[in-house]
C-alpha cells in the first residue's frame, strides 16, 4: 500500500498522466516493470486512463528472451490488457550502426515504444525507472563527463525524442506527435519494489544480463555504488538530493538559454546560424547552452553529445578565426564565419556568410540599393548631410537587421559599413574583383602601402574567397576591401559637409 500511495502522489504532483490518456507501459517482465504495470492497473480506474502493454524481444539471450516475451504476453492476457509484443535483432542493429549493445537496445526499444504509442493514439509512455536507477544514471553521467543536464538525472516527465534513430521500422513523423515519457516509480527504491512483489505474489522474470560486468550500468550498480556506500552509507540519498537541486538550477538556466537563443539565432533548413559577435558576448554558460540547444533542435535529442564536445566547439567558436571548424557527434559540424557561426550537417555545402562578387564589376549609384548578382546580399548607398561621422555610423547601427547589429556596422571593426567624404569623390564608383598587383594603404598602417595579396593572407581570408571579395573603387583606387579594411586615404573625417555611406546587408 505504501508503494501504491507513493506512485499515486508522484502522478498527481508531477502531472504524469491526465484523465482520458492512453498509456503505453513498457514491460520487460522484470520486477520493476511488473510492479509498474500492477500499480498502474490498480490506479487506472481512479485516474481515468487506459493501459496498453508493450514488450520488445531484443534477441540477445536466446531462449531466455523468448521466455520473457511469453511471460509478458501471459500477464497481459490474465490481466485483460491489450498488448503489442515484437522481436527485433538488436545485435545486428548494433553491428550495422557501430553502436554498443546498450546503445542499440535503447534506440530500438524507444523507437518501438513510440511506434506502438502512435499506432494506438497514446500520448504517454510509462517506463519503470526508479530511485536507484536515478542514482546509477547520475554516476554514469558523472563518470563519462557531463554538465548540469547530466547531473540532474532523469526527469519525471520528458518528451520522447524525435531524433534521427534508424531503429524505427515505420515512416513515423514523431516530431509532430506530442508524446511524453513518464517515470511514475522515480521516488521508489529497488528494495521497495522487491517488497511490493513479495506482498502481491508477483513472480517477475530475472534478466541474467543484469549481472554481466561488461555493461557499464552493471559495473556502477555492483562495484562502484557499494564501494561509495562504504565511504558514505547515505550516498544514494545525497545523489538524489543533488539531482533535485541541479534540476531546479538547470530549469532556470534553460529559460535564460532560450531567451538568448531567440536573440542570436536563426533557423534554416538543416542548419542553425548564430550572429557571431552577439554569441561571443554571451556568458560562457549561455554559450554552452545555446550550442547544446542547437544540437538538440537539429538532431531531436542530445544522445552522444558530451560536455567535452560542447566545450571544444565553444572554444573554437569563441577564439578561432573565420574558416575554423569543430566536429560534433551525429554528423554535425560547427563552422566559424566572419559574422556568423553555423551548426549543420557536416556534409552540407554552405555558401560563405559574406558578400562575394561573382562578376568582374558592379557599378554603384550615389544613392540607392544594388543587388549583387548570384548573392544573397545587397549594397545600400546614401549621402548623409549635416552629421558627424559618428552620427552617420549610428544611423546604420540602429538598424533592425540582426547581422548588421551583431557586426557593429563599423569599418574600424572590419565589417559591412564604411563612410567616405563625398567632396573628395570623383568619377565612377564601382565594385570589382581583385587584379594582379593590387595595392592599398590599410587603415592603421600609418600610410604604408601593402599588396592586396599579402593583406588577404595576413587576414586569413579563405583562399576560395579571395578572387571574389568585393573591392570598392573610388577615384580609381581601392577605397575599401569590403568587410575587412578601408584605405587610410579614403577614410571620411569626423566633420565633413556630406558623408557617403556604403552598407552591405542580406536580402
Amino acid at each position: 500500500m505504501a508503494l501504491l500511495n507513493q506512485v499515486r502522489a508522484t502522478i498527481e504532483k508531477q502531472k504524469l498522466i491526465a484523465r482520458g490518456d492512453s498509456v503505453v507501459v513498457a514491460v520487460s517482465g522484470g520486477a520493476d516493470s511488473l510492479t509498474l504495470l500492477c500499480v498502474l492497473r490498480d490506479l487506472c480506474g481512479e485516474f481515468g486512463f487506459s493501459l496498453h502493454v508493450a514488450h520488445l524481444n531484443h534477441q540477445l539471450r536466446g531462449a531466455e528472451s523468448n521466455a520473457d516475451a511469453a511471460f509478458v504476453a501471459q500477464i497481459a492476457r490474465e490481466w485483460n490488457l491489450p498488448a503489442t509484443i515484437e522481436s527485433r535483432d538488436v545485435g545486428a542493429y548494433a553491428r550495422a550502426h557501430k553502436l554498443s549493445v546498450e546503445e542499440a537496445a535503447r534506440e530500438m526499444r524507444y523507437a518501438f515504444l513510440a511506434e506502438v504509442a502512435q499506432k494506438i493514439g497514446a500520448r504517454v509512455i510509462a517506463v519503470a525507472h526508479h530511485a536507484d536507477d536515478q542514482v546509477e544514471t547520475i554516476l554514469m553521467h558523472l563518470l563519462r563527463g557531463t554538465g548540469m543536464a547530466g547531473l540532474r538525472g532523469m526527469e519525471y516527465k520528458s518528451q520522447v525524442s524525435s531524433g534521427k534513430s534508424q531503429a524505427t521500422t515505420a515512416d513515423l513523423r514523431l516530431e509532430t506527435w506530442d508524446l511524453a515519457l513518464a517515470r511514475p516509480l522515480l521516488d521508489v527504491t529497488r528494495a521497495e519494489i522487491e517488497t511490493y512483489c513479495q506482498e502481491n505474489s508477483l513472480t517477475p522474470r530475472v534478466d541474467s544480463s543484469n549481472l554481466d560486468p561488461t555493461f557499464f550500468r552493471n559495473r556502477v550498480r555492483h562495484e562502484i555504488l557499494p564501494y561509495l556506500e562504504k565511504i558514505n552509507p547515505q550516498i544514494r540519498d545525497v545523489l538524489r538530493r543533488t539531482a533535485r537541486a541541479v534540476a531546479d538550477d538547470y530549469a532556470y538556466l534553460q529559460s535564460q538559454v532560450e531567451a538568448a537563443y531567440q536573440t542570436i539565432a536563426r533557423e534554416e533548413t538543416g542548419a542553425i546560424i548564430f550572429a557571431r559577435d552577439a554569441w561571443r558576448a554571451l556568458p560562457s554558460a549561455l554559450q554552452r547552452g545555446t550550442l547544446r540547444l542547437a544540437f538538440q533542435k537539429l538532431r531531436g535529442n542530445v544522445r552522444g553529445l558530451a560536455w567535452t564536445h560542447i566545450e571544444d566547439a565553444r572554444l573554437i567558436a569563441l577564439e578561432k578565426n573565420a574558416g575554423a571548424r569543430a566536429t560534433l557527434p551525429n554528423d554535425l559540424e560547427l563552422r566559424v564565419g566572419y559574422a556568423e557561426i553555423l551548426i549543420a550537417d557536416a556534409e552540407k555545402n554552405f555558401g560563405p556568410d559574406v558578400p562575394l562578387l561573382h562578376i568582374a564589376r558592379v557599378d554603384l549609384p550615389l544613392e540607392g540599393v544594388t543587388e549583387l548578382p548570384d548573392c544573397a546580399w545587397v549594397v545600400e548607398t546614401n549621402v548623409i548631410s549635416n552629421v558627424t561621422l559618428s552620427e552617420a555610423k549610428g544611423l546604420v547601427a540602429s538598424t533592425n537587421n540582426k547581422i548588421l547589429r551583431s557586426a557593429q556596422n563599423d569599418f574600424e571593426s572590419g565589417h559591412w559599413s564604411a563612410s567616405f567624404d563625398r567632396a573628395e569623390m570623383r568619377g565612377k564608383i564601382f565594385l570589382r574583383q581583385r587584379r594582379a598587383g593590387d595595392r592599398f594603404q590599410p587603415t592603421g598602417m600609418r600610410g604604408r602601402s601593402k599588396s592586396l595579396h599579402e593583406f588577404m593572407i595576413d587576414e586569413k581570408i579563405p583562399r576560395a574567397w579571395r578572387d571574389r571579395v568585393p573591392l570598392l573603387i573610388v577615384n580609381d583606387e581601392i577605397a575599401w576591401v569590403c568587410g575587412w579594411r578601408v584605405d587610410e586615404r579614403a577614410r571620411a573625417p569626423e566633420h565633413a559637409p556630406e558623408i557617403w555611406r556604403v552598407t552591405f546587408r542580406k536580402k
